[in-house]
């Protein structure tokens, strides 16, 4: 008998062990091979599309350089665009997950598409009559297939754009005090993937697109789409899924709606934090002073009224949170300084860049040249080197010839991306006169397929001024927003450096029109033509130089309008006994606001 309730009992201790024994936390650095997996394929398979589209357009669908551009700079802001739209969604309503996993499965539906384009001989206009001399056009139909392959990749990428900020879900961990270590790696391995993934799409993907023909060179980035889905799916058991229930939209119509409604009433003191509706685990109990007129839609009037028994707001449309305010404080204060980078991707068009490279001795040796489309692999390159000598080389020698610590702020390091983007576009104008003069020269005006006696590698100078400006900026940038906005709009803050490439495009797609329209008035041969020996390109250089040397006034203005951002307040704060570098690390991660 004693036997017997000495086994139960040892049986119920186990049990009871087993029940205590907590389940294994999902998440974790397990999570990241198939995130950055599914990045990287995901990437090489889009980007390698790319660089040849424009080849593509003009030979196998007949279209003329200013059409196929056009098409090439409107799905490229759509593109752009998207993770927007994505990231308002993920936040808002699907997760993080679903979004990356649908736009994973609708990209390689849009890839496949495509693919198909080159494998159907019917989906594509017929080969010219050489008796008749005549080509025929797309057809309405041929068409809508490739646009509709276009349209699935711009939204397949809204949902793809939102892997960064899942991956970060992963490795957050509130009560890690090693969070920001871990979190610093992955974003370490994110960009690292993502740059040696650009690298292969733009020298792999369009080496065979050259050599192997548009079929198999649209069919591997199909096929690394799809194995960049299955990556990520694999893992599917082991994520962090969190889904947000509430719509950041309608938060930000509340916030609008309700502080017009209490636009008469006075604000209470800052110290009054019982009058300030905020939610019972926040760090922001009283909201701060910038666009205060805002600061009246979460003030409590009457708290019997107001205020329900769980401490929610009785009525939203008439009560917001000081969260819900700095949400969307957060958009409106950065939208001049958003602006500015608008004129980073403010250029002719990628196709202008492949049909300047093929006109150019590309020679390396007698028997090997280097493919057009690879010579954007030099920007990549660039950013590579330039972080490694800032980070590793420039900082440390001025941080000891200077005796202190020294950093650049993300704001200003936004500032010098837009001059050196000034300086490319004035090299790229050089350049190009000169390009322009040896056609000249060497009586090639009129042959639009000449290959002049002048080295490709005259592109470097500018190639690698493009570089430093986007390793400055749009690093600058991705840092700025991370800082600036609270963790629960991280996906927003990722996708706004690409909103502005969209911009970018949407005014690049306006001025190519505009340029078109009024340097051909009365039936002049203008500016853009499919021959870019006779077209006036030098001159579509400076004009945009010129708007660019008008965009940096614009962003000083602007920088000295928005004040201290959140590392600059961070710097001279001592509240938390951390030092500078560890309160931007936390406020990248928590979205501290300028309250603290």
């Amino acid at each position: 008998m004693d036997k017997e309730v000495e086994l139960s009992s040892g049986e119920g201790e186990m049990a009871a062990q087993h029940i205590s024994q907590p389940r294994r936390r999902k998440g974790g650095l397990i999570t990241m091979p198939f995130i950055i997996a599914n990045e990287a394929l995901a990437r090489v398979a889009s980007i390698g599309l790319l660089p040849n589209m424009i080849l593509y357009l003009m030979g196998s669908y007949r279209l003329h350089l200013a059409k196929a551009t056009q098409i090439l700079l409107l799905s490229s802001a759509t593109s752009n665009f998207t993770p927007v739209v994505g990231a308002f969604i993920a936040d808002s309503y699907l997760g993080r997950f679903l979004a990356v996993g649908f736009g994973s499965i609708i990209s390689f539906l849009g890839m496949t598409l495509l693919w198909l384009t080159a494998m159907i001989p019917q989906a594509r206009p017929p080969s010219c009559s050489h008796a008749t001399e005549t080509c025929k056009s797309a057809t309405g139909g041929q068409m809508a297939m490739l646009y509709s392959a276009l349209a699935l990749m711009s939204i397949g990428n809204g949902g793809l754009s939102c892997s960064l900020a899942f991956g970060a879900d992963q490795v957050y961990r509130k009560e890690n005090p090693n969070n920001p270590r871990v979190l610093e790696i992955f974003f370490s391995w994110y960009y690292a993937s993502s740059a040696i993934s650009v690298i292969i799409a733009l020298t792999g993907i369009v080496y065979i697109q050259d050599h192997l023909g548009w079929k198999l060179g649209y069919g591997v980035p199909a096929a690394l789409m799809l194995l960049s889905t299955v990556f990520f799916f694999l893992a599917s058991h082991f994520y962090v899924k969190n889904k947000k229930k509430t719509s950041l939209l309608t938060g930000f119509v509340q916030v609008i709606v309700v502080a017009y409604k209490n636009r008469k009433l006075p604000l209470p003191p800052r110290n009054s934090e019982e009058l300030y509706h905020h939610k019972k685990d926040t760090d922001l109990d009283v909201p701060t002073d910038k666009l205060r007129f805002l600061n009246k839609a979460c003030v409590i009037k009457d708290p019997e009224q107001d205020i329900a028994s769980d401490g929610s707001a009785s009525n939203r449309w008439s009560l917001c949170t000081v969260d819900q305010v700095e949400e969307l404080k957060a958009i409106i204060k950065v939208i001049p300084l958003w602006s500015t980078g608008i004129m980073m991707s403010l250029n002719i068009g990628g196709s202008f860049g492949l049909l300047q490279a093929k006109s150019l001795d590309r020679h390396i040796t007698s028997h090997f040249q280097v493919p057009p489309g690879s010579f954007s692999v030099i920007m990549v390159l660039t950013i590579f080197v330039w972080i490694a000598l800032y980070d590793r080389v420039i900082l440390p020698l001025a941080s000891k010839i200077r005796g202190k610590q020294v950093r650049i702020s993300a704001k200003t390091r936004m500032g010098v991306g837009l001059l050196f983007s000034f300086l490319h576009l004035v090299t790229s104008a050089l350049v190009e006169t000169i390009r322009r003069r040896r056609a000249m020269k060497e009586g090639y005006l009129n042959d639009a397929h000449a290959v002049l006696n002048m080295s490709a590698f005259w592109l470097v100078p500018q190639l690698c001024l493009g570089g430093i400006a986007e390793a400055f900026n749009a690093i600058g940038q991705n840092e700025f927003y991370y800082t600036e906005f609270p963790k629960t709009m991280s996906s927003v803050a990722s996708s706004l450096s690409g909103l502005g490439m969209a911009a970018g495009n949407l005014v690049s797609s306006f001025v190519f029109s505009t340029i078109e329209h009024v340097t051909s008035r009365g039936g002049k041969e203008g500016w853009v033509l499919d021959n870019i020996n006779k077209a006036r390109y030098d001159k579509y250089y400076w004009v945009i130089a010129g708007v660019s040397a008008l965009n940096i006034v614009y962003y000083l203005i602007c920088s000295w309008a928005y004040g201290p951002t959140v590392d600059q307040v961070s710097k001279v704060s001592d509240e938390n006994g951390l030092h500078e570098e560890e309160l931007t690390q936390i406020g990248m991660i928590n979205g501290v606001q300028d309250e603290k």
